[in-house]
């Protein structure tokens, strides 16, 4: 009889354990039929999607290889006029040379902030790919001269 009891508690005992894993496969079905799987997959698809509208656009393609060209050539402006007013302040009256002094400060802060943006889009991931290959991997806010073509 004692026997009979236990065979009895066994077969209860995965009837329950059988049930409990059918709830959870009723469970994971439902939640996939009734857009849970939208749910638990949104982050993956935002980033998908998101790459897709920005990386996969040509328009973004062709908008970050001409804005490296543009940044590079900003920094070569911003020489080319300091080298300009270097030569022209050695003949300048001292009230003219304080002018060009000022304006030389505002156009090496002007390149720092060109070779800045320069580098930091040419660390990003995403527009890396686009950075021409003649155009140099980053600039040198300490170099007199850039030399945007390799």
């Amino acid at each position: 009889m004692v026997m009979g009891q236990v065979r009895e508690g066994a077969r209860i005992g995965t009837w329950v354990v059988g049930g409990i894993i059918g709830l959870a496969v009723l469970y994971v079905i439902g939640v996939f039929a009734f857009g849970g799987a939208g749910w638990i997959t949104a982050p993956f698809r935002g980033e998908a999607d998101k790459r897709e509208n920005t990386v996969g656009s040509g328009e973004f393609r062709q908008t970050t290889y001409e804005q490296f060209f543009d940044l590079c050539e900003a920094v070569q402006n911003a020489e080319g006029t300091i080298q300009a007013l270097q030569e022209e302040r050695k003949a300048a009256s001292e009230t003219r040379a304080t002018q060009i002094d000022q304006s030389i400060t505002a156009l090496k802060a002007t390149r720092i902030e060109s070779v800045n943006a320069y580098n930091s889009k040419a660390a990003q991931e995403h527009r890396a790919p686009f950075r021409d290959k003649d155009l140099p991997y980053r600039l040198d806010a300490t170099a007199e001269r850039t030399t945007c073509t390799n």
